[in-house]
C-alpha cells in the first residue's frame, strides 16, 4: 500500500492513535526514569500533556487542517506538565505551524513540519541537553529532510524510515548522557516521543485502533475578590493614556530579537499595557498611549501597517460611568459594564488589582501554611508528586488580582510550564523565579522587599537562591546504580541539589549522613520539614543530634506534611 498524501481527518486519527499508544505505555516509560523515586514521572507527564490535546481533537466533528492544528497546539500547550510535557507541546506547536497552511500533507510538508518542530522545541529550552527527547526529535527531522531530498513520495515508507532513525538515536542516548548509561536505560522522554510516532504510524497503516477519547471537562470559573470602591476615582486613576492602539506590521524582513526589544522599550516610553508578538512575517502591537501616531510611525520603520484600531478609552469610560449612575451600579467596575454589554456574567463586586501577587507550588499542609504566612496569594498543590500543567498555572494567574505576579515553581520539572504560562498572559506581568526546591521558594519570599520594583525583587530573589542547599529523603522503588551508589528497592535515599548524597537501610542514619554533606563552615541555619510519613519526635531527635555535632548552627524543625518525602532539609 502506498500513500502520497493525508488529509486532516487521517492526521487527526493518527494523532489520536499516537496519544492512545503513549497513554498505554506511560507506566513502562515511567520505569525508565533514572531516579527511582515514587513520584510523577516522564510517562505520566507526557501522557497527560498529549491527552489534553487529544480530547480537543476527538471533540471535532469534521476538522480542517487549520482547526486541527490549532486544537493540537493549544490543547498540548495548556495541558503541558513537566519538562518532557512542555517540550512535547513545543514540538507539536512547531509541527502545527507548518501543517496549518495545507489542506493535505505530503512528504515535503511533513519534512518541513518535523524541522519546524525541532527548531521550536530547542528555542523553548534555555540550555538544551543532548541525549534527551530533543536529540531524538532532531535525529528524526534530519532523516526526514534526507528522505525528502531523495524525492521519496510514499508517506508510509517515509514514516517507517523516520521512526527507524528515531529508534537508533534513542538507543544511542546512554552514550550521550553518562547517567543514563550507569542506570542502564535510554532517555524516557525520547521513548515517549517514539511511542507517539509508532501509534500514529499504526493508524496510517490501517491497523484496528480504538480512537475514543473522553470528552474534556470544563474548567471552573475563576473566583474574584469582593470589595466596593468609588468607580469615578478608579476611572480617573486608570486612564493615564487615552488611546488604546492596536495594529499589525507586515514585515519587510524578519525582525531581530534586538529590534523587538528596542521597539518594546520605545513603546514603554510613550505608553503602557504593551504587547508585541512577532513572528517571521507579522508583528502584533498593542499599546495604551496619548499619541498613537508615534507608535505607528515607529512601526512603519519595520514594514507596512494593517488592521489599525484606535479607541478613545476616556470617552468610552465617561459614557460607561454615566450608564452606571443611571442604573445605580456605582459598586461595579467599568469592566463589569463592558461584560454586561457583551452578555457575560459579572461578579457583584471586585477589588482593584494590587501591585504584587504571589503564586507558589507546594506539597503539604504544613508547607502550605508557611507559604501563606509569607504572603503567597494562591497555592498550587502538586509539586514533585504531580507536576502542575500550564493550564493550572493560567488558572492560578487568573485568580490572583494583581498587576505583577511572581510564580515560584519550587521544582526544576515545573519551571518550563511556569514560563510557558507566563508567555501566554498579556494583561498581567508574570515573573517566574526559577526555584527548584521548596526551601528555595521560602528563601525567595523571605528576600522580597515591598518597596522595591518587580525587576529589583526578581533579581534579588533569584540571586539568593544560591545561598540555600536542599536535601530530600525518600525511598527507592527499584534497584539501580546512580552516582556510583548501588541502590536497592526500598532503600532510603538522601537526594541533594546535584544528585544522590546518601543511601541506607535506616531512615535516621540516611538523613544524618545527607545533612553532614550539606553543612559546611559557612552554614548558619538548618531547617527540617518533616512529612506526613515522619514522626515529630523523630524529627526533633534528628535536630538535637545536628545541634550536638554543630553547636554554632541554628536548627529549626517544622511540620511540612509533604507526601513521598520523609524529610525536606534546608541548609543556609
Amino acid at each position: 500500500m502506498e500513500i502520497t498524501t493525508i488529509n486532516a481527518e487521517a492526521l487527526a486519527k493518527a494523532f489520536l492513535a499516537g496519544a492512545k499508544n503513549l497513554e498505554a505505555k506511560k507506566e513502562w516509560i515511567n520505569e525508565l526514569n533514572v531516579f527511582p523515586v515514587p513520584d510523577g514521572d516522564t510517562g505520566t507527564n507526557m501522557s497527560m500533556t498529549i491527552m489534553s490535546a487529544a480530547k480537543e481533537v476527538a471533540a471535532m466533528a469534521e476538522p480542517d487542517m487549520k482547526s486541527l492544528a490549532k486544537a493540537i497546539s493549544s490543547g498540548s500547550l495548556r495541558g503541558a506538565r513537566g519538562n518532557s510535557g512542555v517540550i512535547l507541546s513545543q514540538l507539536f506547536r512547531g509541527f502545527t505551524k507548518v501543517i496549518a497552511e495545507y489542506d493535505e500533507i505530503d512528504v515535503q510538508v511533513l519534512s518541513d513540519a518535523f524541522e519546524k518542530a525541532v527548531e521550536t522545541a530547542y528555542k523553548a529550552v534555555m540550555k538544551p541537553k543532548e541525549g534527551t527527547i530533543l536529540t531524538v526529535a532532531k535525529g528524526m527531522a534530519v532523516r526526514a529532510v534526507e528522505l525528502s531530498e531523495e524525492e521519496t513520495t510514499d508517506l508510509l515508507a517515509f514514516c517507517e524510515e523516520v521512526i527507524k532513525e528515531g529508534d537508533h538515536v534513542l538507543s544511542m542516548t546512554p552514550d550521550m548522557l553518562p547517567v543514563l548509561k550507569q542506570a542502564g536505560v535510554v532517555d524516557s522522554g525520547g521513548q515517549g516521543l517514539m511511542q507517539v510516532m509508532k501509534g500514529a504510524l499504526d493508524s496510517l497503516q490501517g491497523k484496528e485502533i480504538d480512537y475514543s477519547i473522553e470528552a474534556p471537562e470544563k474548567q471552573p470559573a475563576a473566583e474574584t475578590g469582593s470589595t466596593s470602591y468609588n468607580i469615578e476615582a478608579q476611572a480617573a486613576q486608570e486612564i493615564k493614556f487615552a488611546y488604546c492602539t492596536q495594529f499589525l506590521i507586515m514585515l519587510e524582513k524578519p525582525i531581530s530579537t534586538r529590534q523587538e526589544t528596542e521597539f518594546k522599550e520605545y513603546l514603554e516610553g510613550i505608553g503602557d499595557s504593551i504587547v508585541v508578538v512577532a513572528d517571521d512575517e507579522i508583528v502584533k502591537v498593542h499599546v495604551h498611549t496619548n499619541d498613537p501616531g508615534l507608535a505607528m510611525q515607529r512601526g512603519l520603520t519595520y514594514g507596512s501597517l494593517t488592521t489599525i484600531i484606535i479607541e478613545n478609552m476616556k470617552l468610552e469610560r465617561d459614557e460607561k460611568i454615566s450608564a452606571l449612575k443611571e442604573k445605580e451600579m456605582q459598586s461595579e467596575t467599568i469592566e463589569d459594564v463592558e461584560k454586561q454589554l457583551k452578555g457575560e456574567e459579572v461578579p457583584k463586586e471586585q477589588e482593584p488589582p494590587k501591585e504584587m501577587g504571589f503564586i507558589s507550588v507546594s506539597i503539604g499542609d504544613g508547607i502550605n501554611e508557611i507559604f501563606q504566612g509569607l504572603g503567597v496569594d494562591y497555592i498550587i498543590e502538586g509539586g514533585q508528586t504531580m507536576n502542575p500543567s500550564t493550564e493550572d498555572m493560567l488558572n492560578a494567574i487568573e485568580k490572583v488580582n494583581a498587576k505583577n505576579i511572581f510564580i515560584l515553581p519550587n521544582n526544576k520539572n515545573i519551571i518550563l510550564a511556569a514560563n510557558q504560562a507566563a508567555s501566554l498572559v498579556e494583561d498581567k506581568k508574570i515573573i517566574v523565579i526559577p526555584t527548584k526546591t521548596i526551601p528555595q521558594g521560602i528563601t525567595a519570599l523571605i528576600n522580597y522587599i515591598p518597596d522595591s520594583t518587580p525587576e529589583e525583587n526578581a533579581e534579588r530573589m533569584s540571586e539568593e537562591l544560591g545561598t540555600v542547599k536542599t536535601g530530600q529523603v525518600t525511598y527507592a522503588v527499584r534497584d539501580t546504580v546512580i552516582d556510583d551508589k548501588e541502590i536497592k528497592q526500598d532503600d532510603f535515599m538522601g537526594i541533594g541539589d546535584q544528585g544522590i548524597l546518601s543511601v541506607g537501610k535506616e531512615l535516621e542514619t540516611t538523613v544524618l549522613d545527607m545533612i553532614e554533606q550539606l553543612i559546611d563552615e559557612d552554614s548558619a541555619i538548618v531547617s527540617i520539614y518533616y512529612g506526613e510519613d515522619a514522626r515529630e519526635d523523630a524529627a526533633n531527635a534528628i535536630g538535637e543530634k545536628i545541634t550536638e555535632a554543630h553547636p554554632d548552627v541554628e536548627v529549626e524543625v517544622h511540620y511540612g506534611g509533604q507526601p513521598i518525602y520523609y524529610y525536606v532539609i534546608s541548609v543556609e
